[in-house]
């Protein structure tokens, strides 16, 4: 059983920019995920409920917090800019009503506990409700970074910077670093060797090594749910400070057109076939 605590749940430096502030939310909502994928309901899981509930209410207050850093900035609210704060508070929304569902649970737990303390599983519907809970944050991670990468191109375009920290990085670790900024890079190890789960699949464990040596990401161990079922729990592969900086530079950058999109073969022209004569 695994019980979130705040030192876990929030503890990334204060962001600078609003788009370090949505990277930062990403791996929050991140870490709130694992914690949560990690638990398991008992008859006196009433304390642990509650801390969760209280992770999700309190990631609705960031998503907010977010929004308001965003129009702080004062940018021309282009279509790309209310899509990306309009998205933002829906993960508010959706915690909101995840905290309700651990809430709900946490007073279901609580109240069977005292009135049947022998009984060892959790009641009936507490598993729903987690689960339910799990549902609406699950995709806040790539919502954040979603965000942050429309709010990066609009500020850009309206006040150009110089470029940032990801320069120097190899197109591999660029993309690594992307795809932790989206939740989506675990480590594991089997018979002891290493190895790296990503979604995209395409995250090599040396690209890995060399980010961490530059202090561009950490390992935090056994917080990411296992690989299959009753199998050990998994390292999460986050961002440092300094990686969220790269990562901001990174989605600010205009984005390029894919070689996947490039025919492989022209068209062909079209020719006139003659028609027969009668």
């Amino acid at each position: 059983m695994t019980e979130p605590t705040d030192g876990q749940l929030f503890d990334m430096p204060e962001p600078r920019t609003p788009v370090e502030l949505l990277l930062s939310l990403s791996g929050n909502y991140t870490r709130h995920n694992d914690a949560l994928a990690l638990f398991r309901p008992t008859h006196a899981s009433g304390p642990e409920l509650g801390a969760h509930a209280n992770s999700a209410a309190q990631l609705a207050h960031e998503s907010l917090a977010a929004v308001k850093a965003v129009q702080d900035q004062q940018l021309y609210a282009s279509a790309a800019l209310i899509d990306a704060t309009v998205r933002i508070k829906q993960i508010s929304y959706l915690s909101s009503e995840a905290a309700r569902h651990l809430a709900e649970a946490q007073a279901v737990v609580t109240a069977a506990s005292l009135t049947n303390p022998e009984h060892a599983g959790p009641p009936d519907g507490v598993d729903r409700q987690v689960r339910l809970a799990q549902e609406l944050t699950a995709l806040a991670p790539e919502a954040a970074v979603e965000s942050a990468t429309g709010i990066a191109r609009e500020t850009q375009r309206r006040r150009p910077a110089a470029a940032g920290a990801s320069d120097g990085l190899a197109a591999a670790e660029l993309s690594a670093l992307h795809a932790a900024a989206r939740g989506h890079v675990v480590m594991a190890q089997s018979l002891g060797r290493q190895y790296v789960h990503s979604r995209d699949g395409r995250v090599r464990i040396g690209t890995l090594r060399s980010l961490e040596g530059k202090g561009l990401i950490t390992r935090e161990p056994a917080t990411a749910p296992p690989a299959y079922d009753n199998g050990p729990a998994q390292d999460r592969i986050r961002l440092t400070a300094g990686g969220a900086t790269a990562v901001a530079a990174l989605l600010a950058a205009p984005p390029t057109t894919p070689a996947s999109a490039t025919p492989a073969v022209p068209p062909v022209p079209a020719t006139s076939t003659p028609a027969r004569g009668r």
